[in-house]
């Protein structure tokens, strides 16, 4: 017998929302990890950095199930795609948000009707370009980059992007099955992109004196992980009620399992999992995606 599902105590969409992305999901959690796959070219790749020593909590990315599973369910923009191609060829590349995360948290913030987001860790503005593309023309996109080289290899492509109205044609045939076909005059989304160039703490200490303190929608937390938890905290505070935070890279290329003494990366990232899963403060989720993604709901 089927049980009734728990009353929660977020807005019924979102709670609508959360059980059918665990539906969604739910394949992929019972698959048996397998071993590490041949890389492929960077041009296609759509997943995450990993290390030799990750278990892999989905099937290998070149498995043809696993790109059945992108080509049927990922829309990415043209932007978002030529923005993907260009960062995978700058160094650390590998450490950009991956496509499907990127979709996952632009979906949610359309879902709650976002109108500000908060974006830690800019790199070329992949992310910030996606909360952008979600948010209305009034919308707002708050981004942290301390490095000012890479948000100037992106910004061109915040600037004119033309919107897509349907997803691409099944074929096996093409090599990209992200490509959309652009049906939309151009849009300017620079304008939703507030780049914030110094450390993440002193944006966000900044927001909370001007009084922001609870009017952020949505929060993507992917800057260094020794200050993983402050920025946790401090981004807690600006969410209103009902507001999504996403950190990202929460398992750690695997290394959440065995910390070593010295690495303090991992330590923080491990103390983070621990202090999000006691925190009566949020509902959670974390997903196998890329190399994790937790999702919490702030009540």
């Amino acid at each position: 017998m089927i049980q009734p599902m728990p009353r929660l105590s977020v807005p019924a969409a979102l709670a609508l929302g959360s059980a059918a992305l665990g539906a969604a999901f739910a394949t992929g959690l019972f698959l048996v990890p397998g071993p590490d796959p041949a890389p492929r070219p960077a041009g296609r790749r759509c997943s995450s950095r990993r290390s030799r020593r990750e278990k892999r909590l989905l099937p290998p990315e070149d498995s043809p199930l696993w790109q059945y599973l992108l080509s049927r369910s990922l829309r990415e923009h043209p932007a978002l795609r030529s923005l993907r191609l260009l960062t995978l060829e700058q160094p650390r590349g590998e450490s950009m948000m991956t496509c499907e995360q990127a979709q996952l948290l632009a979906n949610l913030a359309r879902l709650i009707k976002a109108k500000k987001a908060l974006d830690l860790g800019t790199f070329t503005g992949y992310s910030a370009l996606a909360l952008a593309l979600a948010l209305p023309p009034a919308g707002r996109v708050v981004t942290c980059e301390v490095n000012p080289g890479p948000p100037e290899l992106g910004r061109p492509l915040w600037r004119k992007v033309s919107v897509p109205l349907r997803s691409p044609e099944p074929s096996t045939g093409r090599k990209d099955p992200l490509a959309l076909t652009p049906l939309h005059p151009q849009a300017e989304e620079e304008h939703k992109i507030d780049l914030r160039l110094k450390p993440a703490l002193e944006t966000l200490d900044e927001l909370l004196d001007a009084g922001e303190a609870g009017t952020f929608d949505v929060a993507v937390v992917d800057a260094d992980k020794e200050n993983c938890t402050l920025y946790y905290e401090r981004c807690l505070q600006l969410l209103r009620p009902g507001g999504i935070l996403a950190v990202v890279s929460v398992l750690w290329r695997g290394q959440v399992l065995q910390p070593q003494p010295q690495d303090l990366e991992t330590q923080c990232v491990r103390n983070l999992n621990e202090r999000i899963l006691r925190d009566a403060r949020v509902h959670i989720s974390l997903l196998p995606l890329g190399d994790g993604l937790t999702l919490a709901f702030k009540i």
